[in-house]
């Protein structure tokens, strides 16, 4: 009773009680129990209703998967030697429960004999795609293998499991590993004073003289933007691009059993294996199924004709940052760690601002407000700040009630980077929104993380902690992700919020999130100078709108070849017959293929890939750019709209948006929900004339 993985039951746990001593335990009892659920299910005597078959499992598996998923939070946002090795200790049984209730043959009988009787089509459209999802994921999860083969599929699924977790592990130890003291402050020069006062903070924990750099982003990419040192950049670069790689060591990041070269292999071979005991060519037409797209074909046409129009901006880009860099920087030949520093000075010569200049207009206090005031104009809700149990006192809760003061969802936000700490930024699923059998609802909540720059303390004062615009749009991307999770009205667990969204339809509300961050209406809520608390000028914003796709077409090819990468490393590339440089050696000819700048020759950045590697986006990469197309093509309905009412921030269009894709989750074809909002098929160019590649 006293277990805090046990004893939160519908609502949130103790987060700063778990200890990785309560994990083996609770997860004991709460596989046993939904082990429970599964034989109960499958007894002969249970009818194939939804309320005797469908909702009892969901309500122990749901338990199991809440406390799991607790656990794989903490993993990310505070690991410590401890959780790890009790977190690892219990993923293969975990991953063991769950691939064998998905090659339940019993089970998978029951829910197609449900599916063919007369309740079917009385239950909701919800339930019903419920019903129909988990056939799918019945047949992807190899439930009509035959039974000498099932061991096999249980064992692959264990294995990537483990060799997943793996691959993080090693990327965040050889992120946490590095440090690089610098004890003379002309090394310094050109740096911005909060990143001097962060990497002397840096320095202090660490019982250092001068100032310490970590490849910690908020550390390491100011020095790549900003420091003159180009030697400095040099040795950050060659830290960064060879974590979690045979040169780790080499370049002081790391050991060589963080080295995770054979691990991506290794990955690739057991998802090929899959694949084809699945009866699929491939893993990436494996990946298809639960997807709007169709064929890999399709998908590796829709990613070489984009970078095909990208190409001949890239090559500009690339042309004006060399000849830039030769005639006024004094750099003969432009290498990797100059890129940043170059394109910086460029953007300030050519636009007379610095991202540093914009970057003070961006208090995270003030941008919060701007974001929750424009979700609160748009949707009609209201957020308010929260006092539920957290992880870390950085951590901040609220809530969001509907117009008349109705509890609709809850969420967290993790802001800053810190050792322990995995890098990026992410939503997640804390808990879903469900309507019980007595009527009651589960509002559901989200976790959204990201890695800004700490608050600063400097002579004894704590200055407000301010981030760059393109941290502002990671900030509403998350949140993108978040309302999808938390404005949704369907009851049904499986495709409520992000729950059964197609994988490349997924990232449409997060994107389109995005582009409020461009309006002059919009900034004017959200920016306030850190000393002066001016708004963002006018000169400033139009300086900055200006410069909106600057280097966009390097970007684009730069997105293109981690997308394509990803895709022929799942489709085409065999992991069986390839030498141990194999996924660099492809990585490489992509890049030689639709890019106009050559790989760096030292560059392992496929090492540390953990979007496909470790974090679920393996064959899915391409959806990023797949539902930009989508968000865009969204997004113009309220340019359209702003012609006529004189405000992006229109609440008609907003209402309709969120009742047609919001609320909707998973519980229709996203391709449906987006032509209900749109009133017709989704096209690129809103995405052309965005991104200046029109």
């Amino acid at each position: 009773m006293n277990n805090p993985l046990l004893s939160f039951g519908r609502g949130l746990p103790d987060y700063a009680a778990i200890q990785a001593s309560h994990i083996k335990p609770a997860i004991t009892e709460l596989l046993a129990k939904a082990q429970k659920a599964v034989d109960a299910s499958i007894d002969p005597s249970t009818p194939n209703t939804w309320a005797d078959l469908v909702e009892p499992l969901e309500n122990a598996t749901e338990e199991l998967g809440r406390s799991w998923g607790v656990i794989g939070h903490l993993n990310s946002v505070a690991d410590t030697p401890e959780l790890r090795e009790a977190y690892g200790e219990m993923l293969p049984e975990v991953t063991a429960f769950w691939s064998s209730l998905g090659q339940n043959l019993n089970l998978y009988k029951k829910y197609k004999a449900l599916s063919q009787s007369a309740e079917f089509q009385q239950l909701s459209l919800a339930q019903r795609k419920v019903i129909e999802n988990s056939l799918r994921d019945f047949r992807l999860g190899g439930a009509e293998l035959s039974d000498d083969q099932k061991p096999r599929f249980s064992a692959i699924q264990d294995e990537q499991a483990l060799l997943s977790k793996a691959f993080s592990d090693h990327v965040l130890d050889a992120t946490d590993n590095y440090v690089h003291q610098i004890t003379n402050d002309q090394d310094l020069a050109g740096l911005p004073e909060d990143a001097l006062a962060a990497a002397k903070q840096t320095a202090e924990l660490k019982g250092l003289d001068g100032w310490a750099f970590t490849l910690h982003f908020p550390s390491y990419f100011p020095v790549m933007q900003f420091c003159d040192n180009r030697g400095l950049r040099k040795n950050l670069y060659q830290a960064y691009i060879t974590r979690a790689s045979e040169l780790g060591a080499e370049y002081g990041n790391g050991k060589a059993e963080w080295d995770n070269t054979q691990n991506m292999l290794l990955q690739l071979r057991l998802k090929d294996e899959e694949a084809k005991m699945l009866g699929f060519a491939n893993y990436a037409a494996l990946s298809l199924a639960p997807k709007m797209a169709k064929t890999v074909a399709e998908v590796d046409q829709f990613l070489l004709d984009f970078a095909k129009r990208a190409k001949s901006h890239g090559q500009k880009d690339w042309n004006d940052l060399q000849q830039f860099a030769k005639e006024h920087l004094n750099i003969e030949k432009l290498e990797p760690w100059d890129m940043a520093y170059a394109s910086e000075k460029l953007k300030q010569a050519r636009y007379s601002f610095s991202e540093n200049e914009l970057k003070q207009y961006f208090p995270l206090p003030k941008v919060l407000d701007g974001l929750f005031s424009i979700i609160q104009t748009l949707f009609g809700v209201k957020i308010e700040e929260d006092a539920l149990p957290k992880w870390h006192a950085d951590v901040k809760s609220f809530k969001v009630t509907s117009a008349s003061g109705e509890l609709l969802a809850n969420f967290y936000l993790d802001p800053y980077a810190r050792p322990g700490k995995r890098g990026g930024a992410w939503m997640d699923d804390a808990r879903g929104r469900r309507t019980f059998s007595d009527g009651s609802v589960q509002t559901p909540v989200a976790y959204l993380v990201c890695n800004f720059p700490a608050p600063v303390t400097v002579n004894g004062i704590t200055k407000q902690p301010t981030i760059t615009h393109d941290d502002v749009i990671t900030m509403f991307h998350e949140c993108g992700h978040g309302l999808h999770h938390m404005l949704t009205k369907v009851g049904a667990l499986g495709v409520s919020g992000i729950n059964g969204v197609e994988w490349d339809a997924v990232e449409l509300p997060s994107q389109f999130m995005e582009n409020f961050c461009w309006e002059w209406e919009v900034l004017q809520k959200m920016t306030s100078h850190v000393e002066t608390g001016e708004t963002l000028p006018k000169g400033l914003y139009e300086k900055m709108i200006a410069a909106k796709n600057f280097q966009n077409g390097l970007g684009t090819l730069r997105q293109l070849a981690f997308s394509l990468t990803d895709w022929r490393l799942h489709s085409s590339f065999d992991p069986h017959t390839a030498n141990p440089q194999g996924v660099l050696e492809l990585s490489r000819s992509i890049n030689d293929a639709i890019h106009v700048t050559a790989q760096s020759e030292i560059s392992r950045w496929p090492n540390t890939f953990s979007h496909i590697f470790a974090g679920g986006y393996s064959a899915g990469y391409y959806s990023y750019k797949w539902a930009e197309v989508l968000s865009a093509d969204a997004y113009a309905a309220f340019e359209e709209a702003a012609k006529t009412t004189g405000s992006i921030l229109d609440q008609a269009t907003g209402t309709r948006y969120r009742q047609e894709i919001l609320e909707v989750g998973g519980s229709r074809p996203a391709a449906e929900s987006f032509k209900a909002f749109r009133g017709r098929e989704p096209q690129i160019d809103a995405l052309l004339r965005h991104g200046g590649l029109a």
